[in-house]
C-alpha cells in the first residue's frame, strides 16, 4: 500500500484519495458495452497516442497497425504530434466512429477526463497505454511495465556506476526528471528517489545545484533541447572546478543531451542512466559512455494490450495483475503491469539477444 499513497499524493491535487477503488465488481471492471459481452472481431478499435517523442512510439505505432490488422479488427492508429487538444479531438472522432476500444497513450493523462467519459457514455471500453490517465473515473484498465520499479532500478544503476568507478563517496550528482505533463515522469522520480534519498540525507550524494524536488527538475516535453540548456547552466554554474559524477536521466534521450552538455564543458562524461533502450543510447554503453538504459521491450507491451483485446472482444475480463498500486486521484485502475530490465554494457548482449535491432548493436 505504501506506493498507492505515494503516487496519489504525486499525481493528484486533491487532500483526500479514497482507496474504495481497490475492490471492484464484475460490473465496474470495464464497464463499457464491450467487456460484458464482446463483440464483433473486425469491430473498429482507435489507439491515440502522444508525440513522437522516442523511438519507441515510432515502433509501437507499427505495431499496432500490424497487430490489429492480424487480428481482424478494423483500426485507427492516431499521433497528436500537436499536443492535447488535438489528442482530445482524435479521441472524439474515434467514439464518433463508434471505436469499441480505445487505447490512449496520452500526451497529458490530466487533459483527457473529459473524452474518456464520452467514450464510456458511448459503450467504449478505455485502456490507458504506457501512461496513467489522471482524474478520470471511466478508465477501465492501465497496461505499462511497473514504472516505479524502473525509477528504483535507474536510481540504483546511478549508485552502482559510481562506487564502480569510486569506491567511497561523497558523489556530485544532478537530477533530471520527465515532462510534468506526462504521469510517469513522477513515478519514475518517486521510483528513483526512494532508492537515492537516504543517500543524500546522509551526505554520500552531494547536490551542489540544490536542486532536488521534482518541480526544479523536469524537463518540458522530454525535449532533448530543454535538457541540454538546463544542463549548460549546471556545467556553469555549478561545476568549473568541481567534478560532476552522476546523472539521474529519465530517458535515453535525455541522457544523450545531458552527455553532450558535459562534453562541451571539457568535462570527463559522468555516470549517467537512461530508459527506453534507443539504438544511440546502447551504442553509447556499449561505447563506455553512458551507463545504464532500462529495457521495456515495446514489442512486449503491444503485444499485451492486443492480448488484452482479444479477450475483450471474447466478452471476457482482460489480463490484470495488480489492483493497489495505481491510484489516478479518483479510483485505483486495474493494471497489467510489465517487468523492466536495467542493462548496463556487462549484460546487453544478454538484454537484447532476441532483440532483432539491438542484438546486431551489441555484437
Amino acid at each position: 500500500m505504501r506506493r498507492i499513497t505515494k503516487i496519489a499524493v504525486a499525481l493528484t491535487a486533491v487532500s483526500t484519495l479514497a482507496l474504495t477503488g481497490c475492490g471492484r465488481s464484475d460490473s465496474d471492471n470495464g464497464s463499457g458495452s464491450g467487456s460484458a459481452s464482446g463483440f464483433a472481431a473486425d469491430s473498429y478499435i482507435g489507439i491515440a497516442l502522444p508525440q513522437k517523442t522516442s523511438e519507441n512510439w515510432s515502433l509501437a505505432e507499427q505495431l499496432f497497425k500490424d497487430g490489429l490488422s492480424k487480428a481482424g479488427f478494423k483500426s485507427d492508429v492516431q499521433f497528436a504530434n500537436n499536443g492535447v487538444s488535438e489528442q482530445q479531438n482524435q479521441i472524439q472522432t474515434m467514439i464518433t466512429k463508434g471505436a469499441k476500444v480505445i487505447v490512449i497513450g496520452a500526451v497529458d493523462g490530466g487533459q483527457l477526463s473529459s473524452q474518456v467519459k464520452a467514450a464510456h457514455d458511448a459503450g467504449a471500453v478505455v485502456i490507458a497505454y504506457d501512461r496513467l490517465i489522471l482524474n478520470a473515473q471511466d478508465v477501465d484498465y492501465y497496461v505499462a511495465f511497473d514504472n516505479f520499479k524502473v525509477g528504483q532500478l535507474q536510481g540504483q544503476a546511478l549508485l552502482d556506476g559510481m562506487h564502480a568507478k569510486k569506491e567511497n563517496g561523497p558523489y556530485n550528482v544532478e537530477l533530471f526528471a520527465g515532462s510534468a505533463d506526462d504521469s510517469n515522469s513522477k513515478v519514475f522520480f518517486e521510483g528513483a528517489m526512494s532508492v537515492l534519498k537516504p543517500k543524500i540525507d546522509d551526505g554520500t550524494l552531494k547536490i551542489a545545484s540544490g536542486q532536488k524536488d521534482f518541480s526544479q527538475v523536469t524537463t518540458q516535453g522530454w525535449k532533448a533541447e530543454n535538457a541540454q540548456k538546463r544542463m549548460d547552466a549546471l556545467m556553469t554554474s555549478n561545476y568549473s572546478s568541481a567534478t560532476l559524477d552522476g546523472i539521474l536521466s529519465p530517458n535515453d534521450t535525455l541522457a544523450r543531451a545531458a552527455i553532450t552538455s558535459v562534453k562541451a564543458a571539457n568535462k570527463p562524461v559522468p555516470v549517467v542512466t537512461g530508459q527506453d533502450s534507443e539504438v544511440e543510447s546502447v551504442k553509447s554503453i556499449m561505447a563506455g559512455e553512458q551507463y545504464s538504459t532500462i529495457n521495456k521491450d515495446t514489442r512486449k507491451l503491444v503485444e499485451a494490450t492486443m492480448d488484452m483485446l482479444t479477450s475483450l472482444q471474447k466478452g471476457q475480463k482482460a489480463k490484470v495483475t495488480d489492483e493497489k498500486q495505481y491510484n489516478n486521484g479518483v479510483k485505483v485502475v486495474p493494471a497489467n503491469l510489465l517487468e523492466p530490465v536495467i542493462v548496463t554494457k556487462a549484460n546487453a548482449r544478454e538484454a537484447y539477444s532476441n532483440d532483432p535491432t539491438l542484438s546486431k548493436v551489441v555484437q
